[in-house]
């Protein structure tokens, strides 16, 4: 290990300056110490270094001693890096193009070797084997590649490409080299390293991590699932890979966004012995993976309470090493270590910053302390020797600027929010904020003190500069500010220590031209002690108290800085020089008045950068973005020293400052989180002593401020910071939002000033508290003068409007023009030409309004309204709420047209193919004429629209031209049946628009014909004098739509706008007006016709209802003292009344009853229209359930289509899959074969190796037959003697978990090395036998070792031969898993095929039924999944089949049936005949036997025997004739009898009837009593009617039996008569 301070760069890392920089510049500087620690990786060196990367340096930290020792990367920044601490060996890559991968020793810091890939940009991590010499490496864009190298060999084993894949770690397992964990921000993955003698092969094998709800179930294989579902409705499920349309490689890793689930976000890693990994994740799981199956354990959610100090529990870590004797852990800039066999704290070894550094600044006097600043605002303190870090203090603000007081130890910082916080550094181990001032709102950009430390100048957003004075004892008070026009680029300060004066120059931006502009403005003590001169009211310096001066410069500058004796220093923008200046009127350009450049240096430096003078003013540093400090001497601007202390990746640098004493340089970087101490390492003594000199000068000037000041900040109360709300730090956004909504005034360079607004008192900056009390000044000193101005004002304004009456009183000729009475005529047109102003940006923003209004109106009308060939609107019921819509239509383009046709021509084509083919397959299965009729007869029965599957054929639509639902089987019928359906649903909507059309036509017609009739019902209304209010029908705006598009004047609700030629017009049509109607009155003819007559010459019919009769004159006289004149005057005046008024009421009553005859006429023709309008309707309604119904089919072809294109797209994916894993079968195949050469190659020198040991042991005999036979025994046993295993010694003693780990074969050399070492001891002469030759043992040392070396070596070809074994058999599992792979593949595409064509069979087809035509016997549903669906002409046909063969079979069996009939029938015969033999038999006997008596003997003995029979028969007639007569007779009899009971019955009806009348009134009236009986309570009563009612009964109960009784009797009665009858007539 170096000693602290030390920076080590060998010789073989150094690289050629670039622009030629010579090596004595180089060695000028060296660097003191580096501090800061990066995100990137760290690691243990030895057991006890720690070593990681910061910029352009490598830090090296001893956890015991705690010193810190560097290398620096002469090339630039460090990219990656990595380091073995078993081996002690350490891997980084620079950053530049092409980059290189060095590999060095420690603490030697030897490079050993330099690894060139093909890598283009940079390498993003590496990773050093804890065994053997690899190392991995992994490279950003463009190339993506994970490489393992042999760093010893220098030679590249494999690599694999990534495109894509960001790694975020990497890392091998130290228990097996051959294992290599992978790990990027979501996943993981296990590289396997196998080796085939001298192949290599890196295998991936990912891991599936859990998802953050602690979920570690395996996720399904999207591309392959497991089983193929296949739904009965919407066909097979594919993957969402053939859903999305995917073939290529995508398909196979793609997942839909809202199937993925976020997994866990690996932050750190680490190997156990047992060849696991422990991983931590950002959701505070705790991973344990194995990295043999790949499988993931989750150990614990959270950190255990007692398992880690709280230290490490609130530190994010994102790196840690494991040992037996703790946990090593890094996480936000902080090194911990923690031993919990020695205690249960956690030890700080490293308190590095985690954000970049923002500034660093000497603490006076320069040459002790150092401060440092970073962007949270964590301020930090290091010892100036060796980099120590004494203390930090966090302000968690967000801090812009930073600057350290010389003549105290203040530190000002200042933030983004505008307030400059003081620290009291006096005490360097524990600072703190002791004060805070707040100038303004906006953002502190940076903080400058003079050498002498009386002002401290903030540098504001906006132009504005403020001065503070610098001292604790003063508060720290703001003494003023400057503001400036331009963007201020950088200040520089020049102190005067003899004149006691500052001199602050201003580098400004000019916008207007392309040049830098100096403004130079200076500030003396006497600003300090009487500020209140030197200021205006609103705190603002006066231009004669700090004589500012303008200076433009012909070159734009980025940063200038301003020597003695008028030189100006500046750094260009536009070409890397620097410009020296002479601000003397011999160096100016008259026109334009620019200063031009003395000289320029050319800086060998690239980008934006800046220059920082010295404070002795002898040495000019310039810093640019290339990260390479230059110092140049001021008056000669040689180069005195260049250092390459920072790199352009890494932003270059941001900052950096001379210490008091120039020894030291405290140097930066933009964003690379290194701050670098330079110090001379070569100086002219001359320069070392000017500069010695000038220290001690100021020092002697400031030592006895700085002591009282000192005092006065440990006087000094403690800030409180958490009972500010400034702590938390806002966006850039707000705070500039805050910056203008708060404050309260603006001041500019010329003194104007603009009211701000303040939001708060509490919160209000220096200058909002300056203009609050300037305002409120100023309100008070001028408030009685303000009140005589308005009253002044108010009775001026009541003068001139008096005036302004008396002059409209005055004639024309001597009134006054109004613009005579204006007081202020340049007032007014200055109030005029704003207000027009004004109204010319309101009327251009209103009419850019209008015109986006007008232009939106005119895309919404032209894609809504003039697009459309139909256009929408509706039509209402008059007195219902019934409305109905026509279908808007857009006129078919061209396009459509033609492919409707197109498909139209096909289909007639198809048609009558299909026609033809039918025509001879009937020619061919000719049916008999009944089947045939039959078959035409049900073929028209099935002609219905259940089968088309809608009723579009009712409402306008052709579905013969539709193809059959059974006959869509291909994809151009399924797209040609689409264009079909789209067309008749066109149609549809066309017929139902033209019906609508003429409703639409009909209402207008009824609205034209109602308005009519209005017209004569308001004229009888008039007539009638009735006020009723006429109902008048109009079109709402439904109705018509294209109202819409105008706008009524009656809509405006302002009041239009005229112009002045449209106001004379409007005058002047008004004054014709006016002279017509006085024309008009001053007409005498119409006057007296209009109050004789009415304005009518004759009087109308119409005018009887205004008539009157006026009454005689002597009407007002007494009645008594009429004549007889009067009287009959008066008598025909009374007539001619009631005449009149006959004739109103008739004439009132013939209107009143037109009145109700037009009302009546209007409701019905509005009614019937109201019928046709719900007609119309409820059509609609029919209309749009056809027109869903073709959608719905559209739907089903569209799925079809849409699952047909998608089993094509799954199967050209896994043709692309199988072509992949046929390429692969085929490389693996190569690979087996060649591996199996290799093996059967190496297994013949394997032999030959294990033969030559053998032979070795064999010969032993033979080599030493000369020695005694004791002897040779006792040799022969030392021969076989070997040494204990050897351990290397860097492993004894060690706290190392991975001292067991098994060593690969490449470790041969070094094994076999230390086991030569360990031969040695039995080689020493303390170990050969007594009596032997020391030649023999010489000889027999040889021996001993060659035949060591020789079983080393067949261990070594063995375990070689091992791994070759292992690696054919890996191949040849993959071999037979590509296999299987394929025959899945197969077996999908088998699979696939059936279901196309199970697609193209198994349609889908709609059918249309009734309700309730589908009817069910119970609630469950059959099962259709074995059904399937044919057309009904094959089931027709086969029952015509089966009945013909029915018919047959019957036929048969009728013949069958008559045969056996017969059979039967002569069995019958036969029997029967039998059966008259037997009876003949039986009268033969019986003649024999039988008896003669008188009929027999008169048979026997009467010749004419058939005469006497006949005339017996005739006796026997006559007497059936009488008996037939009186039979008729007693029939008559019993029909009379008959009616007579029919007329008894309905009269006993009649008395039924009459008595259930009678009984529901008695039910009533019993019902009535009951209620009296209830309420009266006669119980006497009740029982009587119940007597009665009993008696009753028992009357109806005798009748009832009485009359059973003789139906009894009646039946008995008619059974004695068919007795006698049968007995008297037995022949009938």
């Amino acid at each position: 290990m170096e000693e602290a301070g030390k920076v080590r760069a060998p010789e073989e890392l150094r690289a050629e300056a670039p622009g030629g920089r010579s090596s004595a510049a180089e060695d000028a500087l060296e660097v003191s110490w580096v501090q800061g620690f990066s995100s990137k990786n760290f690691g243990f060196i030895n057991n006890h270094t720690v070593c990681y990367p910061c910029g352009n340096y490598i830090l090296f930290l001893d956890i015991e001693t705690k010193k810190t020792s560097v290398l620096q990367c002469q090339t630039g920044q460090v990219g990656a890096f990595t380091a073995n601490g078993n081996r002690q060996v350490l891997a980084f890559s620079d950053r530049k193009l092409n980059p290189i991968i060095y590999v060095c020793t420690f603490p030697e810091l030897n490079k050993l070797t330099e690894l060139k890939g093909n890598v283009q940009l940079d390498y993003t991590l590496l990773a050093l084997s804890f065994t053997g010499s690899y190392l991995a490496s992994y490279s950003s864009i463009p190339e993506f590649v994970l490489s393992v190298w042999n760093w010893q060999e220098n030679i590249l084993l494999c690599s694999v490409s990534q495109p894509g894949v960001t790694a975020t770690s990497l890392s091998f397992n130290p228990m097996n080299w051959q294992q290599l964990c992978f790990v990027n921000e979501s996943s993981i993955t296990v590289w396997h390293i196998e080796r085939n003698n001298d192949e290599h092969h890196l295998k991936q094998n990912p891991v599936k991590l859990p998802n953050g709800q602690d979920s570690t179930s395996p996720g399904e294989d999207l591309f392959f699932p497991v089983s193929h579902s296949e739904d009965q409705y919407y066909g097979p499920v594919l993957p969402v890979s053939a859903i999305a349309g995917l073939v290529g490689d995508e398909a196979e890793t793609f997942t839909p966004r809202n199937d993925t689930e976020p997994s866990v976000h690996p932050t750190a890693h680490c190997w156990t012995a047992a060849s696991e990994i422990y991983m931590g994740c950002k959701e505070g799981f705790i991973l344990a993976i194995d990295a043999k199956t790949h499988s993931v354990s989750v150990l614990q959610q959270k950190p255990p309470p007692g398992g880690k100090p709280e230290d490490l529990q609130k530190t994010a870590l994102f790196a840690m090493a494991f040992c037996n004797e703790g946990l090593y852990a890094a996480g936000r800039g902080t090194v911990y270590t923690y031993k919990p066999a020695h205690s249960r704290e956690a030890v700080k070894l490293l308190d590095a910053c985690s954000s970049c550094f923002l500034a660093a600044d000497f603490l006076t006097p320069g040459n002790k302390y150092c401060v440092s600043v970073t962007a949270s605002a964590e301020v930090q303190v290091w010892l100036l020797e060796d980099g120590t870090c004494l203390s930090k203090l966090n302000l968690n603000i967000e801090a812009t600027a930073m600057a350290c007081c010389p003549s105290s130890n203040s530190v000002a910082l200042g933030t983004r929010r505008g307030q400059i916080y003081f620290l009291d550094i006096t005490n360097a181990e524990a600072p703190r904020v002791v004060y805070r001032i707040f100038p303004s709102k906006f953002p502190v950009l940076s903080l400058h003190y003079d050498q002498s430390g009386q002002f401290l100048i903030a540098r504001a957003t906006e132009g504005h500069i403020f001065i503070l004075d610098a001292r604790p004892s003063k508060l720290f008070q703001v003494l003023g500010y400057v503001v400036f026009a331009d963007e201020i680029l950088g200040i520089s300060i020049v102190s005067d220590l003899k004149d006691d004066t500052v001199e602050v120059v201003v580098l400004l931006n000019v916008a207007e031209v392309q040049r830098a502009r100096l403004e130079i403005f200076f500030l003396s003590s006497a600003l300090i002690t009487d500020n209140d001169k030197y200021v205006n009211e609103y705190g603002m310096f006066n231009a004669s108290a700090i004589r500012k001066d303008k200076y433009d410069l012909d070159y734009p500058l980025s940063s200038a800085v301003r020597l003695k004796d008028n030189l100006v220093y500046g750094y260009c923008t536009r070409a890397p020089f620097i410009c020296k200046y002479h601000l003397s009127e011999e160096n100016k350009l008259e026109d334009p008045s620019v200063y031009l450049s003395e000289k320029r240096t050319p800086s060998n430096q690239f980008g934006s950068g800046f220059l920082c003078l010295s404070p002795n003013s002898r040495w000019l540093a310039s810093a640019a973005k290339d990260g390479v400090l230059f110092i140049y001497h001021t008056f000669t601007m040689d180069i005195l020293a260049q250092k390459h202390c920072h790199s352009y990746q890494g932003g270059g640098i941001r900052s950096m400052v001379f210490s008091l004493d120039g020894k030291f340089i405290l140097v930066n970087g933009e964003k690379d989180g290194a701050l670098v101490c330079l110090k001379w390492k070569k100086i002219d003594n001359i320069e070392a002593e000017e500069a010695d000199h000038h220290w001690h000068s100021l020092l002697a000037l400031l030592n006895k401020s700085t002591s009282d000041e000192n005092n006065v900040l440990k006087s000094m109360a403690e800030w409180q910071l958490d009972q500010e709300s400034t702590l938390e730090s806002l966006p850039e956004e707000k705070f500039k939002e805050a910056a203008f909504k708060s404050s309260s005034v603006e001041v500019t360079e010329d003194g104007n000033i603009t009211i701000w607004y303040s939001a708060s008192t509490d919160d209000m900056s220096w200058i909002g508290q300056i203009i609050k009390k300037v305002t409120r000044e100023e309100t008070e000193r001028f408030a009685s003068q303000k009140e005589e101005l308005q009253m002044g004002i108010k009775k001026l304004r009541k003068t001139i409007q008096k005036m302004m009456h008396e002059n409209d009183q005055v004639p024309d000729t001597e009134k006054l023009e109004q613009q005579e009475f204006n007081l202020d005529t340049e007032e007014q047109e200055r109030t005029q030409a704003e207000a027009e102003q004004k109204v010319a940006t309101v009327r251009e923003e209103i009419e850019m309004k209008n015109l986006a209004n007008y232009y939106l109106q005119n895309v919404i009308k032209h894609e809504c309204w003039d697009a459309m060939y139909v256009k929408g609107r509706a039509v209402k019921c008059f007195h219902m709420a019934c409305e109905v819509k026509n279908y808007p239509l857009q006129e078919r383009s061209e396009e459509e047209l033609e492919t409707l046709e197109k498909v139209l021509r096909l289909q007639k084509i198809e048609t009558a193919d299909l026609k033809k083919k039918n025509v001879e397959i009937e020619s061919e299965t000719v049916l008999p004429e009944d089947r045939g009729e039959k078959a035409e007869v049900m073929a028209d029965e099935n002609a219905s629209y259940c089968l088309t599957g809608s009723l579009s054929s009712l409402y306008g639509g052709d579905t013969s031209i539709l193809y059959h639902q059974w006959d869509l089987h291909t994809r151009e019928q399924k797209v040609n049946q689409i264009v079909l359906l789209k067309d008749i649903i066109y149609k549809v909507k066309t017929a139902f628009n033209k019906e609508f059309d003429t409703v639409v036509q009909q209402k207008e017609q009824e609205i034209a014909r109602v308005k009519e009739r209005n017209l004569r019902i308001r004229e009888i209304l008039a007539q009638l004098d009735l006020q009723v209010e006429v109902w008048e029908p109009s079109l709402a705006d439904d109705e018509k739509p294209e109202r819409a598009l105008t706008v009524q004047d009656s809509e405006i609700k302002a009041e239009k706008y005229l112009t002045e030629q449209e106001r004379e017009k409007a005058e002047l049509l008004a004054k014709l007006e006016m002279e017509r109607r006085n024309a008009a009155l001053n007409n005498d003819r119409l006057r007296a016709l209009n109050d004789m007559m009415g304005g009518m010459l004759e009087v109308r019919k119409e005018d009887i209802l205004k008539m009157d009769i006026s009454p005689p004159p002597f009407i007002s006289k007494p009645e008594n003292s009429w004549n007889e004149e009067e009287k009959k005057i008066f008598s025909e005046y009374e007539q001619k009344v009631k005449e009149l008024n006959e004739e109103k009421e008739k004439y009132r009553g013939a209107l009143e009853n037109e009145l109700k005859k037009l009302e009546a006429s209007i409701q019905e023709t509005t009614q019937h229209f109201d019928e046709t309008v719900c007609k119309l309707s409820e059509k609609k309604v029919k209309l749009e359930m056809v027109i869903y119904q073709e959608e719905l089919k559209i739907v089903y072809l569209v799925y079809a289509l849409l699952l047909d294109e998608e089993l094509g797209t799954r199967e050209a994916g896994l043709h692309h899959f199988l072509v992949k894993k046929e390429n692969e079968k085929i490389k693996t195949a190569r690979t087996i074969q060649t591996a199996k050469n290799k093996i059967e190659a190496y297994r013949d020198t394997r032999e030959t190796a294990t033969a030559e040991e053998k032979n070795l042991e064999c010969s032993f005999t033979k080599h030493f037959a000369d020695v005694p036979a004791n002897l040779r025994d006792e040799l022969f046993q030392l021969y076989k003697h070997r040494p204990k295993a050897p351990v290397t010694g860097m492993l004894l003693g060690t706290a190392n978990p991975y001292v067991d780990c098994s060593g690969s074969a490449e470790d041969h050399k070094e094994a076999l090395t230390l086991l030569m070492k360990a031969m040695d001891e039995l080689d020493s002469s303390e170990h050969m036998p007594k009596g032997l030759n020391p030649s023999v043992w010489e000889h027999f040392c040889l021996a001993r070792r060659k035949k060591v070396k020789s079983e080393e070596l067949v261990k070594w070809k063995d375990r070689t031969l091992t791994e070759m074994q292992t690696f054919l058999q890996r191949r040849m599992d993959e071999n037979k898993k590509i296999e299987s792979q394929i025959e899945a593949i197969f077996q999908e595409l088998t699979w696939l095929e059936e279901e196309k064509m199970k697609l193209q069979l198994n349609l889908t087809v709609q059918f249309l039924l009734k309700q309730g035509q589908v009817e069910l016997q119970s609630a469950d549903i059959p099962d259709y999944t074995d059904a399937i669906l044919i057309n009904k002409s094959v089931i027709e046909e086969l029952n015509c089949a089966i009945m013909a063969q029915g018919e047959k079979k019957i036929a048969s069996m009728v013949e069958c049936k008559d045969f056996s009939k017969g059979i039967f029938q002569l069995e019958w015969q036969h029997k029967k005949m039998r059966m008259q033999i037997e009876d003949l038999k039986q009268k033969a006997q019986d003649i024999v036997t039988l008896p003669i008596s008188k009929d027999r003997q008169l048979f026997l003995t009467e010749l004419n025997y058939d005469s006497n029979i006949e005339h017996r028969i005739s006796v026997m007639e006559q007497t059936l004739g009488i008996m037939d007569k009186l039979h008729k007779k007693n029939v008559k009899h019993q029909q009379k009898r008959i009616k007579e009971l029919e007329k008894c019955i309905s009269l006993k009806e009649q008395e039924n009837y009459e008595l259930s009348l009678e009984l529901k009134e008695m039910l009533v009236s019993v019902s009535e009593r009951r209620h009296i009986f209830e309420a009266a309570d006669t119980q006497h009563v009740s029982q009587r009617i119940a007597e009665q009612r009993y008696q009753e009964i028992l009357k109806q109960k005798h009748l009832r039996g009485l009359v059973k009784e003789q139906e009894e009797q009646f039946e008995i009665l008619q059974g004695e008569v068919a007795r006698l009858r049968s007995r008297t007539f037995p022949i009938l």
